[in-house]
């Protein structure tokens, strides 16, 4: 029994037809096309089924559905494969994304309802909390630092070793202490423009007020 093959071919081909046995292989149908089809090539090409690929030895009467005598194949031309290895890279580009990819769980909720952002919030409030006696006291010993240094550079005996330490009051190489000195400051005639400039001035800012708010006898006449 003879079946009759349908070949849908690629440009600048067309449809091809032949009638082969069914025991043909469907490896031996391309030279049976080129017997007949003189200027169709047959280096590169191969034929399938439009299911897909099947086994060279595959027979056309295994291809074809019972009591039918049409089959239709696809002529395709074989694609050169290249060195390889990118397959390889993507996979490992795969692997490499999926490592670096963050999961947020903080909407999620626990077993007694609550959401885990609401969780990790007050673990970092227990730990700030927890670590604020240590914050405090650094900062204190950094301004006692800061406090000691200025002494320093004032010529302040600290506070600490005043009590212990005794000095000569003729002892004349060192520097007057200027610091904690109260000092008058007995300048009258600044004091005396430094008044009359602020006086200046709230009178000035009072006259404005005065100008831009109108009386309440005029808005009354205005409103009448």
């Amino acid at each position: 029994m003879n079946t009759t093959l349908l070949v849908h071919s690629f440009s600048p081909f067309p449809t091809l037809s032949i009638s082969v046995p069914d025991d043909t292989p469907i490896n031996s149908v391309l030279p049976l096309l080129n017997a007949k089809y003189p200027s169709l090539p047959t280096a590169g090409l191969f034929l399938s089924p439009h299911s897909g690929l099947v086994a060279e030895d595959a027979t056309i009467g295994s291809l074809c559905d019972e009591h039918e005598s049409l089959l239709s194949l696809r002529l395709s031309p074989r694609l050169l494969g290249g060195k390889g290895g990118f397959g390889s890279q993507l996979r490992a580009a795969g692997g490499r994304m999926s490592s670096q990819k963050t999961s947020n769980n903080d909407s999620c909720r626990d077993l007694n309802g609550r959401r885990l952002s609401t969780i990790k919030e007050a673990k970092k409030l227990a730990e700030y909390l927890e670590s604020e006696p240590d914050r405090l006291a650094a900062k204190a010993e950094a301004q006692k630092a800061k406090l000691e240094a200025l002494e320093r550079k004032l010529g302040i005996t600290p506070s600490s070793s005043g009590a212990g330490s005794s000095k000569s009051p003729a002892d004349s190489s060192e520097p007057p202490k200027l610091a904690g000195t109260k000092h008058r400051f007995d300048d009258t005639e600044y004091l005396e423009q430094s008044r009359d400039l602020v006086d200046g001035v709230k009178s000035a800012v009072s006259a404005g007020e005065s100008e831009s708010i109108p009386s309440s006898s005029s808005i009354t006449n205005n409103s009448s």
